[in-house]
C-alpha cells in the first residue's frame, strides 16, 4: 500500500456528518497527496456544515492523517461553497491534532481546591454535550484518580497512552502510572517533559476541549504548557482570603506575560452553611475573589461553596457535578461561562 492509499484508507474510516457513508465515498475529501518528505495534503469540503460540526470533522481528519505511519505533517485546505457554511478561516485548529481548545486550571498556591474544581468543571462541560478530556498535570501531587474514582493503571497501545473513561469524560494522570505510596522526585524540566508527553502521546481522540489541571505556582510546567500548547484560556482558582488572593494575582500576571487569555477567577470555598442550623459563615472571608477579579480586569466566574458534600463525594470518586442539586448547579454555571470563554 502506497502512502497515499494509506491516507485514503484512514480517511475512509470517518463518517460523513451529512450521511451518505464515509467522507471519501461522499466526495467530501479530494486531492489527497503525500510528498516525498512525508507531508500529506488534501482538500476537505465543509459545505453546509454548522461551524461546530465542521470543526469536529477538521480535527478528526487531521488526527487520522497524522496517525498514518510515515506521515510527518498534514495540510488541510477547507472549502465551503454555500453562504450557510462556515468560512475556512473560521474553523479553528489547535496545536494538538484532534483537540479544538485547551483550558488551563491554575492557582497561585496549593490547598485552594483547584483539582476539585478542574475535575468537576470537566464533568460539567461534558454534561453540556461537549467531548472533554482531563489531564492531571500536577505531577508531584496527582489527585484526579481519587476525584474520579479511577483505580486502574494507565495502559499503552502501540506506544500511545490510553486515557481512562469516567463520568462522561476521558482522563489521564501521573497517578495512574506510578506507585501512590512513593514520591515523584523530579526536577522541573523533567516534570514539564512528562506533562507534554501525556498531552501529545495520548489517544485523546477528537475533543472539544482538554482541561489541564496544573500544579500550584508559576514554574516550569506552567511555562512549558503556555509556550508549547498555547491554551485557549485559563481559569484561576482561589479561596477568598487575602493570602490566597496574593498568589492568585501572581498566576493572573503570569498568564498575561505568556499571552494566554484569562477567562476568569473562581472563588472556591466561598461560604459555609451549617447543615444543622442553616447559619451561613464565611470561614475564609467572602467576596475577595470578586474584588480581585475586578481589580485585574478579568471576569469573576462565581463561587463554589464550602460544603462537606463536596469532600465526601470527592473522596468517594463521585464528583458532585455528575449528580443533581445545588452543587451540580454551581459547577454547571461555571461550565457555562468557561464554555463561552472558549467559544464552545
Amino acid at each position: 500500500m502506497t502512502d497515499r492509499e494509506a491516507v485514503v484508507t484512514a480517511l475512509a474510516a470517518i463518517a460523513d456528518p451529512s450521511g451518505g457513508g464515509d467522507i471519501v465515498a461522499s466526495g467530501r475529501v479530494s486531492g489527497v497527496v503525500v510528498k516525498a518528505d512525508g507531508s500529506a495534503g488534501l482538500v476537505l469540503s465543509v459545505e453546509a456544515l454548522a461551524r461546530d460540526v465542521a470543526e469536529r470533522l477538521n480535527a478528526a481528519v487531521e488526527l487520522a492523517v497524522r496517525r498514518v505511519p510515515g506521515v510527518t505533517a498534514a495540510r488541510i485546505i477547507l472549502t465551503a461553497e454555500r453562504d450557510t457554511a462556515p468560512a475556512a478561516a473560521d474553523v479553528r485548529t489547535g496545536p494538538v491534532p484532534g483537540i479544538r481548545t485547551i483550558v488551563a486550571i491554575a492557582s497561585g498556591k496549593g490547598g485552594v481546591g483547584k483539582s476539585t474544581v478542574a475535575a468537576n468543571l470537566a464533568v460539567a462541560l461534558a454534561r453540556r454535550g461537549l467531548s472533554v478530556g482531563l489531564l492531571d498535570a500536577d505531577i508531584y501531587g496527582p489527585s484526579v484518580p481519587t476525584l474520579l474514582g479511577l483505580t486502574g493503571r494507565g495502559k499503552l497501545e502501540g506506544k500511545r497512552l490510553q486515557p481512562a473513561a469516567a463520568h462522561g469524560i476521558t482522563a489521564l494522570s501521573m497517578g495512574m502510572m506510578t506507585d501512590p505510596t512513593k514520591a515523584i522526585i523530579w526536577r522541573g524540566p523533567m516534570a514539564a517533559s512528562a506533562m507534554m508527553q501525556m498531552v501529545e502521546q495520548t489517544d485523546w481522540g477528537v475533543l472539544d476541549t482538554l482541561v489541564i489541571d496544573l500544579p500550584p505556582g508559576t514554574g516550569d510546567i506552567q511555562l512549558t504548557m503556555a509556550q508549547k500548547l498555547k491554551p485557549t484560556g485559563a481559569v484561576i482558582v482561589s479561596t477568598p482570603q487575602d493570602l490566597a488572593l496574593i498568589d492568585a494575582r501572581r498566576a493572573i500576571a503570569m498568564f498575561g506575560e505568556v499571552k494566554v487569555p484569562v477567562i476568569g477567577l473562581v472563588e472556591n470555598m466561598s461560604s459555609f452553611v451549617c447543615p444543622a442550623c442553616g447559619v451561613r459563615t464565611d470561614i475564609f472571608g467572602h467576596g475577595g475573589a470578586a474584588a480581585a477579579a475586578e481589580a485585574a480586569g478579568i471576569a469573576f466566574l462565581g463561587g463554589i461553596p464550602l460544603d462537606i458534600a463536596i469532600r465526601t463525594a470527592s473522596d468517594a470518586g463521585q464528583p458532585p457535578a455528575a449528580g443533581e442539586g445545588a452543587l451540580a448547579e454551581a459547577f454547571a454555571a461555571l461550565a457555562e461561562q468557561v464554555a463561552a470563554g472558549l467559544g464552545l
